[in-house]
């Protein structure tokens, strides 16, 4: 018994002298032999499961062929229709009760167009869920469940820019609908630029994610919620140890805005740029390439009032360092409207900290949705002037300005033309486009042939001439 107790100790000593040094590499065989059980049963009663449902309206039989555009753009309406048919679409996902009062959160893709959402907690009580917000642009929704004056676990909001390469983390979900599924692993990288939201910025961690554990739980090792699974790297369909969740910084905003009953608003810079390559630093004496490269400050918004110029590189915000545009968003997206943000900028080869006051994106000028219409290349479409508020809507650069295409008439003239939604006109014939007034004011001026060049991405597209 002497020697058990003196072992114990021994034991005890050790880890507590490697707890008092940070994290480390566990020191010895009785270390490793610890176990999650703790920290598992302190998460797992607040990740549930969600399930959605929604009635979508199919057409059958051999005529529902001919209802493609393509065909019926060939053979006009005289072709006969399908037999129309409902049917009931499932889907299953994971959630994470985040307030004792029934706010959970959850992938927007899990409850996408439902109809109905169940919510059923491990210990096999069920509940109808109610969709409070859902913000495709980060892939979150947050749901609300009466509980009826039952008590519901929750967990705690932890701190995502915490978190170091290496730690050790839990994903805790349904995966393929099989039950409650806890797996371990390790971050792998912090701020992965995947396209699974418009933020891109996502921690990547090799504990087993696989379908349905979206919406599910990465915990640290203290129980708190640093980010919500959302997607993975695979060529199977199953996990090869490349997963991604949403970091906990970017939950807390929309869990807040759910909670008090707003609509999301994020912060505007006013300010835009590129990445730094190696000539770029080069070229700006910067030691390494890092930072974006401001390229457009919008004149009287935030960044310009702070002083922030073009050519100007940012460095880091807060004293997080920026890497890429997507890093610079994302920073500026999970900050606080009227807040202060520290910019570290690279000017003129020395560094400048500037301090920018973020506030909500103006919808000025007026958006002048129009739809337009006669013998002209734009026949058709539904074009508005691009502002910082509804460029934040689409999810594209709030500093973009001019005539955005925002819908399309099947058929219409601009279709044929290979016009799409989300173009932005840049110029008729050879003339600038910056308005919707403007642009009327060509149409009606220019005859034909009319050529129409718009941006799409980053590239310049010409349309085939149109000669009336």
């Amino acid at each position: 018994m002497k020697c058990l107790l003196l072992g114990a100790c021994a034991l005890l000593v050790a880890g507590l002298a490697a707890a008092a040094q940070g994290p480390a590499v566990p020191p010895s065989r009785e270390l490793i032999h610890l176990s999650f059980a703790p920290v598992v049963k302190k998460v797992a009663p607040a990740v549930v499961n969600v399930f959605s449902r929604r009635v979508v309206h199919t057409t059958e039989g051999p005529a529902a062929l001919f209802n493609d555009p393509l065909f019926r753009r060939f053979f006009g309406n005289r072709l006969p229709l399908g037999v129309p048919r409902e049917r009931v679409e499932n889907s299953l996902g994971s959630g994470v009760i985040l307030d004792k009062a029934g706010f959970i959160v959850t992938n927007h893709h899990v409850i996408k167009d439902a109809q109905e959402v169940l919510v059923v907690l491990p210990d096999r009580r069920e509940f109808e869920a109610k969709i409070l917000l859902s913000d495709e642009h980060a892939d979150l929704a947050v749901l609300k469940i009466d509980a009826r004056g039952e008590t519901l676990p929750a967990l705690e909001l932890g701190d995502s820019d915490a978190l170091e390469v290496g730690d050790l983390v839990l994903a805790v979900g349904n995966p393929f609908g099989v039950g409650q599924t806890v797996t371990s692993g390790i971050v792998s990288g912090l701020a992965r630029t995947i396209g699974a939201n418009d933020f891109r910025s996502f921690i990547q961690t090799d504990a087993a994610i696989n379908p349905g554990n979206s919406g599910g739980a990465l915990v640290d090792l203290d129980g708190r919620l640093v980010g919500i699974n959302a997607a993975i790297f695979s060529q199977s369909g199953g996990s090869i140890g490349i997963g991604f969740a949403i970091p906990a910084s970017l939950v807390r905003g929309v869990l807040q805005a759910a909670v008090s009953g707003r609509k999301i608003t994020r912060p505007w810079l006013g300010a835009s740029g590129q990445g730094v390559s190696a000539e770029i630093a080069q070229n700006l004496s910067l030691p390494r390439p890092e930072g974006v490269l401001i390229n457009t400050v919008v004149p009287g918004g935030p960044a310009a009032q702070a002083g922030l110029q073009a050519g100007d590189v940012v460095l880091a915000v807060d004293g997080h360092p920026i890497d890429d545009p997507d890093g610079l968003r994302f920073r500026i997206a999970i900050a606080a409207i009227d807040a202060q943000a520290r910019l570290t900028l690279w000017r003129a080869g020395e560094r400048h900290d500037v301090v920018v006051t973020l506030v909500p994106p103006p919808d000025q000028p007026a958006r002048d949705s129009t739809r337009l219409s006669g013998r002209q290349p734009l026949s058709g479409a539904t074009v508005a002037n691009l502002n910082p508020a509804f460029a934040d809507e689409l999810g594209i650069d709030t500093a973009q300005r001019g005539v955005i295409v925002t819908t399309l008439a099947e058929g219409g003239i601009a279709e044929q033309l290979g016009i799409e939604p989300g173009d932005i006109v840049v110029k008729l014939n050879n003339h600038p486009v910056e308005s919707v007034a403007q642009l009327q004011r060509l149409l009606d001026a220019e005859g034909p042939p009319w050529v129409v060049t718009v941006r799409r991405g980053d590239k310049l597209l010409t349309t085939p001439p149109m000669r009336g």
